[in-house]
């Protein structure tokens, strides 16, 4: 039997930005960025009844990131979880269910937000109090770092030959946040790492981090 869930209340606007109480939080061992693709299978209850509450109503989960803990729950509780107090808002944009308690769903990350007020239902769910950051400005990468966007066509085009498509279209390679976020999710990047990348509010400065992880690497070159 599943237990409703109190909708989040509507974003309201406060003193550093847009406000959204209660919003229900998915730890997860994953940061999650705008723009990304974050396929989930779902078997937990209080999963599943947040997911058929996302999809009646329309409404955004939060992403955040393990800090300590796992995805799934102990059967015998007791558990211990940290995770990041800041994260991604995720919209459902497709859901299937392959058998009975089950649920395969893909999202799409929304916006970034951080978080006060933790507090965990009964049934195991977190929930927070959630501030919106601000989204990054839509700019064409410099000069500089068009050797990375070059090589970000080139495994895309890798990854489609191999019926690979990790990232959801339209592909923004004229957009400096865009291939900052797409090269941070599938590099060789520790977690703590990779979401302190999804936190800077210039995507420019992201973007020189990651051309320079690529150089340093060899992936890419003058």
């Amino acid at each position: 039997m599943t237990h409703p869930h109190p909708a989040p209340a509507p974003a309201v606007r406060g003193a550093f930005g847009d406000l959204l109480p209660h919003l229900p939080l998915f730890p997860l061992g994953t940061v999650l960025f705008p723009g990304g693709l974050l396929p989930l299978k779902i078997f937990e209850a209080r999963y599943l009844d947040l997911m058929t509450h996302c999809l009646r109503t329309g409404q955004p989960f939060g992403v955040v990131a393990l800090q300590q803990g796992a995805e799934v729950r102990a059967a015998a509780g007791g558990e211990s979880v940290r995770f990041e107090h800041a994260g991604c808002l995720a919209e459902l944009i497709d859901c299937d269910s392959p058998q009975a308690g089950i649920l395969q769903i893909r999202c799409r990350g929304v916006q970034r937000f951080t978080v006060s007020q933790v507090h965990q239902a009964p049934d195991g769910l977190w929930r927070a109090d959630a501030v919106l950051q601000a989204a990054d400005l839509v700019e064409p990468p410099r000069p500089e770092f068009q050797a990375s966007v070059v090589a970000l066509q080139r495994a895309i085009d890798t990854l489609q030959a191999r019926d690979q498509a990790p990232f959801l279209a339209p592909y923004a390679l004229e957009d400096a946040g865009w291939v900052a976020n797409r090269w941070c999710e599938i590099l060789p990047i520790p977690l703590p790492t990779r979401h302190k990348l999804m936190l800077l509010p210039d995507p420019h400065a992201r973007l020189q981090l990651v051309d320079g992880f690529l150089r340093r690497h060899g992936i890419v070159s003058d």
